[in-house]
């Protein structure tokens, strides 16, 4: 008899709900985490009275209403929506691009304006997109792409749009309403007091072991459970076998600002390429805070190496084949489960991953 049902390596979203639902059907989890935090990129660390996303704005969206009851479940929500800024070079526009931006680029007031300026700039490709640079101009005009896409973009990619594959931006999302809501979804909202609310409520009742490397330990941990699920990076898993996939990574600047209102709201973007850094975060927004002083944080895109957090897996032709390779070996495995952003080498919202989790739970649990 093994001491536990489940060995849990990492504690984020996907850890937390599986193992949530495991002890609901009185299974033994161990948790064991390499990080000296529980939560994984959703934790947050409290300053100043405000609740810092230490790992950059986390906003829970859903059109889902099963997830959206469950999360209630675990903590209270506020009626915080998305509404981020754009600033380009000092110039404020609204995001996603609607009629406020619209208005604001070219002097405009009607909707039937705004298509017809963006038609007549689109027509300037022709044939198929062959970049990323022609793929958003055919979506979206000149204009907005000089100003709004292309610095934002090149930051984030750490290269230029024209050697970007035009795949990388399927759509943009224009409104032709004057709503500065950014995501379509029913349902959103930040837990009030923090995700951290949360992240305890999921891992209740489980063992927990922090600052450890379940790679360099596996024998034992893999010995002290009937099931081990895995939510770090599938190809460190098997040892880079095939080769390494690639991740873009973030670097975060956090400070106290001695002002109560620094930026006005919770996300700037900084889309113009000279400025270093793609956004500012001012974190007290996301629950309404009235606190004396402000936290802000300002994140970067880099280029990720081993021994860096992986946060955004490079979706492209070459890795997704690469990952098929390592998700061949993972089908075999009767006794490791993988999950979650690291484990499917996959970009997940938040609700993506708890969905993902339940119904690995179902199948488990029945």
């Amino acid at each position: 008899m093994k001491k536990y049902d489940y060995v849990l390596v990492g504690s984020g979203l996907y850890s937390g709900v599986f193992a949530y639902l495991a002890r609901q059907k009185g299974k033994k989890c161990l948790v064991v985490e390499k990080r000296d935090h529980m939560g994984g990129n959703i934790y947050c660390e409290e300053t100043e009275g405000i609740h810092v996303h230490r790992y950059g704005a986390h906003i829970f969206h859903t059109s889902n209403k099963k997830i959206w009851q469950f999360v209630n479940e675990l903590a209270e929500f506020n009626r915080y929506t998305n509404s981020p800024v754009a600033n380009f070079k000092g110039e404020m526009y609204n995001m996603p691009f609607n009629m406020n931006t619209f208005s604001r680029m070219w002097g405009i007031s009607t909707p039937a304006e705004a298509k017809a300026k963006i038609e007549e700039q689109k027509a300037s490709i022709t044939g198929e997109p062959r970049n990323l640079e022609e793929q958003a101009i055919s979506l979206v005009g000149k204009d907005i792409y000089e100003k709004l896409v292309k610095g934002y973009t090149e930051k984030q990619w750490g290269r230029d749009c024209k050697d970007l594959p035009a795949f990388i931006i399927k759509r943009l999302p224009v409104r032709f309403t004057y709503d500065n809501n950014y995501f379509n979804d029913l349902y959103q909202g930040i837990p009030i007091g923090g995700y951290n609310v949360i992240i305890e409520k999921l891992f209740e009742g489980c063992d927990m072991e922090m600052g450890v490397d379940y790679l360099e330990n596996k024998e034992y941990y893999d010995g002290l459970g009937d099931r081990v699920i895995y939510t770090g990076t599938i190809d460190g898993y098997y040892g880079y076998r095939f080769g390494k996939l690639e991740y873009r990574s973030l670097r975060f600047e956090t400070q106290v600002v001695d002002i109560d209102n620094y930026q006005g709201v919770a996300v700037v973007n900084y889309t113009d390429r000279e400025t270093p850094y793609t956004r500012i975060i001012e974190h007290k927004h996301f629950e309404f805070g009235t606190q004396p002083k402000s936290v802000i944080t300002r994140e970067y895109s880099v280029d990720w190496s081993e021994g860096m957090e992986p946060y955004y897996p490079v979706n492209d032709e070459k890795n997704q084949e690469l990952f098929q390779k390592y998700a061949a070996l993972a089908e075999k495995e009767d006794h490791v489960i993988f999950g979650g952003r690291l484990g499917e080498y996959k970009y997940y919202d938040m609700d993506k991953v708890i969905e993902s989790a339940m119904s690995r739970a179902d199948k488990e649990f029945g």
